[in-house]
């Protein structure tokens, strides 16, 4: 069973949002049954993934005036921190420590920051605001 099933990911209805979503998931659920041999390198794809992600959606949200920039950019800053202490973990050979993030922490955040971050990103740009 996948960590996350795709069809049960709310859509924000801004398509490279969404696009970016489906890959994020789909990298989730490679890593959850990952082999130790392969999961250090689709942790990192994961992580470069959610960076680059958050850096459309950061220029997103310059471009478009979004209130709450600086909360969400925040939250941003502090999933990447996460990032970095379990990929330096992995990268010592702590395969254990990056499973349980992947496992036990970014499937619940995931849901949780699409459904009310991401969803009031994707409607505060409908509505044509611009910085």
């Amino acid at each position: 069973m996948a960590l996350i099933d795709l069809a049960s990911v709310k859509t924000v209805n801004h398509p490279a949002i969404d696009t970016d979503h489906q890959a994020f998931v789909g990298l989730l659920n490679q890593l959850d049954v990952a082999s130790n041999a392969d999961f250090p390198l689709l942790f990192k794809a994961l992580f470069e993934h959610t960076e680059q992600h958050f850096d459309r959606e950061n220029q997103l949200m310059k471009e478009h005036g979004f209130p709450a920039r600086a909360e969400h950019m925040g939250e941003h800053q502090r999933v990447v921190g996460e990032f970095k202490q379990f990929q330096s973990r992995i990268d010592k050979g702590m395969v254990a420590f990056g499973r349980a993030f992947v496992k036990d922490r970014l499937p619940q955040w995931f849901q949780l920051h699409v459904t009310t971050m991401d969803s009031a990103l994707a409607a505060h740009i409908k509505t044509g605001s611009k910085a």
